[in-house]
């Protein structure tokens, strides 16, 4: 009788090994598990990247490039899931740094011990905590093999895949939510096995080759269990018996249904092969010959441009006795000519001819070449710019008539850009002077007016002076769609723009790192996400100007008009703002840390959750301003005018107050200030305040913040 028992005691314990998870559906449990699995490779990639972010949000700590990999990472993931990329120097916090890369690392680092785990062992922690368990045909855990196509083809790849070609070919791109949709739709019908399959066995445990079981239960192999199958039936046993015979466990190639019918129709096979390679062969005589003609063709072509080249420069040489007007036919005929050294002809005799009829013929026949004439346009531009520095300048010529040649120069470039509107795509400017010094008068202006100049490089050009209103340095890219990785953005990084006239220019995501802005006028011109790090705005006038989310680190906005300037979610870390006109100003959210905005005019600004932190507000004029819940903390508000600010929530920890107004001074202020309105027309707005760890209060301010319902340990 005591067998029994201990029977009934080993079955007990058996069955609460799994605990709940054992009452639950095979199918469910395998969701559940799953869910874990990613729940733990995504908070390993969260966690310390939301430490990181906050980091970064930090004042007090150091600063440094983003590390390369990430940028690398960011830019491998953006191009397939048309995002766009953030390009040019980004500053972080060290720390963030770390951290961040970390978050790249770590969701690695945790699917590979999940892969060795189930390679090994057959469960992860997710699988083995709901009593899950993967084997092959043999029982077994299923091997590195089985497992990378398990979950690198079946499980991940293929559906992911589907859910990625769905998404590019429809209205949902370029939605990251829509292919984040179509992905988990797919992954969890492969997952549940498609409710259209009659067996419903996931597809990568069909790929691999494994069964995914329950822990708690002995596996019996589909094909070896015959046990406890039920009689079969005559008909059923020959079918089994012929099944045996003639289907082996591993099918190999010899004994597939195409060899089989090949052996069985060996003349309909040869037939079938000598078809195909007659094909072939044929398909490549016919590739040859029309290569070889192709080739042929172009060679005459070349020989009939190079001798039409050669019988023109005859009657454009200076012992030539063409007439005016045959030598202005000649040039316009070698603008037709499709000969590199045509261009380069005519680039040299532009900047040696005299005669204005013939130098007018000669930009026409160059804007006729159109964009292939930039490089060499490009090449004499920058010499005869070198010729004209005093420091560098051979002096060859006078000063006059290398000044003359650069400007014909010059406005050929103009006329290319301006009749080719849209169409230089990927153009290398790099280093051009298409613009003016100020210590001199040119009777060239750049006028580029309402003109699509995406995608070329401009980086350390002179444009200054130039005239761009309306002009879009930012296109669609070849899908037309924006905001996507292959957007064509202009570059302007350590470019000249003094001066020039942006006005309503759409330069959103432009990179413009260390670019001369002094005195431009960019009102109401689209500088959203812009990369403006370094970049000199000093007296820049940005009067309605969108810049919601551009990074302007270290930039000098010293003088510059902000008006009614969009800077929401902005980065203006360590920016110098003195005397910055910026009434009425949206930075909602920004990061203002260490900005200097001494003399600074921010009447009725919005500054509500922007970060302030460490920021000069030295003499600044803040009333009206909209301060609500901004970070404060160890800010300079010396002699600032807070008049009507709205204060509450703000962190106000270590912030210098000496001399700060919050109310305007009355008559016999020492005797009547306690009598101002608790919330007057023309008071701070202090209402639940901490003053507690604020510096330099004087006895008036404390005794207005605590009529006013602030808090401060001296209030009664």
């Amino acid at each position: 009788m005591a067998t029994p028992g201990v029977r009934r005691t080993n079955q007990s314990s058996q069955a609460k090994e799994p605990g709940k998870s054992n009452s639950l559906p095979l199918a469910t449990r395998r969701i559940a598990a799953w869910a874990v699995e990613i729940t733990l490779v995504v908070a390993s990639g969260l966690v310390p990247f939301g430490i990181g972010a906050y980091a970064n949000s930090r004042s007090d700590l150091d600063r440094s490039p983003l590390n390369p990999l990430l940028v690398q990472t960011e830019r491998a993931i953006a191009r397939p899931l048309a995002l766009p990329v953030s390009y040019g120097t980004r500053n972080v916090a060290s720390v963030t740094n770390f951290l961040w890369t970390i978050a790249l690392l770590a969701p690695l680092t945790v699917s590979g011990w999940q892969l060795y785990l189930l390679a090994k062992t057959g469960s992860t922690l997710g699988k083995r905590q709901f009593g899950i368990k993967v084997v092959n045909d043999l029982g077994k855990p299923p091997g590195f093999k089985a497992v990378l196509v398990r979950e690198g083809l079946g499980r991940w790849g293929l559906p992911t895949a589907i859910a990625y070609f769905l998404w590019r070919n429809s209205f949902l791109f370029p939605s990251l939510g829509g292919f984040t949709s179509l992905a988990t739709i797919m992954l969890v019908l492969e997952a549940t096995g498609f409710p259209w399959q009659q067996n419903r066995r996931a597809l990568h445990d069909r790929l691999a080759r494994t069964y995914t079981i329950d822990a708690t239960k002995p596996f019996t192999s589909p094909h070896k269990d015959t046990k406890h199958q039920s009689p079969l039936s005559e008909p059923d046993e020959e079918a089994a018996i012929a099944s045996i015979v003639l289907t082996p466990e591993d099918p190999s190639w010899e004994h597939s249904k195409v060899w089989q019918w090949t052996q069985q129709n060996p003349s309909q096979t040869l037939t079938a092969v000598a078809l195909l390679s007659m094909s072939a062969v044929l398909a490549l005589l016919v590739g040859t010959q029309i290569y070889i003609q192709a080739q042929q063709n172009q060679r005459v072509a070349e020989q009939r441009n190079s001798q039409q080249f050669l019988t023109l420069i005859k009657q454009l040489t200076p012992n030539s006795t063409a007439t005016k007007d045959e030598r202005q036919k000649a040039i316009l005929a070698m603008g037709t000519i499709n000969d590199p050294q045509v261009t380069q002809y005519l680039v040299n005799l532009l900047s040696k001819e005299t005669n204005p009829i013939l130098v007018e013929t000669i930009q026409q026949a160059l804007v006729t070449i159109g964009p292939n004439a930039m490089p060499d346009l490009k090449r004499m531009n920058q010499y005869l710019t070198g010729e004209l520095d005093p420091a560098r300048g051979s002096k060859a010529l006078p000063r006059q008539v290398l000044q003359k040649q650069l400007q014909a120069n010059q406005r050929v470039m103009n006329k290319i850009l301006a009749v080719y509107n849209g169409q230089a795509n990927g153009l290398d400017l790099s280093n051009i002077n298409l613009g003016q010094n100020s210590s001199q008068q040119s009777s060239f202006n750049l006028v580029l007016d309402k003109t699509d100049l995406w995608g070329i490089r401009f980086k350390s050009a002179n444009l200054s002076f130039g005239s761009f209103k309306g002009s879009r340095f930012r296109g669609g890219g070849e899908d037309g769609r924006w905001d996507t990785y292959d957007d064509w953005i202009a570059d302007l990084t350590q470019a000249r723009m003094t001066q020039a006239n942006l006005t309503e220019a759409n330069l959103s995501r432009v990179l413009m790192i260390r670019t001369d802005l002094s005195r431009a006028i960019l009102n109401k011109a689209n500088l959203s996400n812009a990369r403006l790090t370094g970049a000199n705005l000093s007296s820049a006038q940005l009067e309605g100007a969108d810049l919601e989310g551009a990074v302007l680190e270290n930039t000098s906005l010293t003088g510059a008009d902000l008006s009614n300037a969009q800077l929401k979610d902005a980065d203006l870390y360590a920016a110098r703002l003195g005397r910055v006109i910026a009434i009425g100003t949206q930075l909602s959210f920004a990061n203002l840390t260490k900005t200097d905005w001494q003399g600074a005019d921010l009447t009725g600004a919005y500054l509500d959750h922007a970060n302030l932190s460490n920021a000069n507000l030295n003499a600044t004029r803040l009333a009206n301003a909209i301060l609500r819940s901004a970070n404060m903390e160890n800010a300079n508000l010396r002699n600032a005018d807070l008049s009507l600010a709205d204060l509450r929530g703000a962190n106000l920890t270590g912030a210098d107050f000496q001399g700060a107004i919050l109310s305007p001074s009355k008559q016999d202020q020492a005797e009547q200030f306690v009598q101002i309105p608790a919330i007057g027309a023309k008071s701070a707005v202090v209402d639940g305040v901490d003053f507690t760890q604020v510096k330099n209060l004087d006895p008036r301010q404390i005794a207005y913040i605590c009529t006013q319902g602030g808090i401060h340990p001296r209030c009664p």
